[in-house]
């Protein structure tokens, strides 16, 4: 089966409810399992455990069927989201395009090539689907 990973904020934001509402579109339409990621900061000092991310996407989206809640810690939001597409094998990563951003940031100074897609299709055998902010 097929993993779909769709990094988002917590509580959820306007753009993290879009991301989602995509990345559910997508594990449906591929019949994948589908992971929903929250990064912790070490440095913002809050804890967001599973049940809360759980309970926040449920009540905007109902109960998901053949979906993982993940919390991770770590100091870079970026690295966290590599290391879990990396650990769990990804297929898909479905991201904002404000997370796209960062990340084409993040690879600027690490490689020669800022193309996310490239990038992860290379190093992690991943497609990566980006969703635009609604506009206002």
């Amino acid at each position: 089966m097929s993993l779909v990973v769709v990094p988002v904020r917590y509580p959820l934001s306007k753009h993290s409810r879009r991301t989602l509402e995509q990345a559910i579109e997508v594990a449906r339409e591929r019949d994948a399992a589908l992971t929903i990621l929250h990064v912790d900061l070490y440095q913002n000092g809050k804890k967001v455990t599973r049940i809360d991310l759980k309970a926040a996407v449920e009540s905007t989206f109902g109960r998901l069927e053949n979906t993982r809640y993940v919390v991770r810690t770590g100091f870079l939001v970026e690295e966290s989201i590599l290391d879990e597409v990396a650990a769990e094998d990804a297929d898909v990563v479905v991201i904002g395009s404000k997370q796209a951003s960062r990340l084409r940031r993040l690879f600027q100074r690490f490689t020669d090539n800022p193309n996310i897609d490239q990038y992860l299709r290379t190093h992690l055998d991943c497609e990566v689907i980006t969703v635009e902010s609604a506009r206002a």
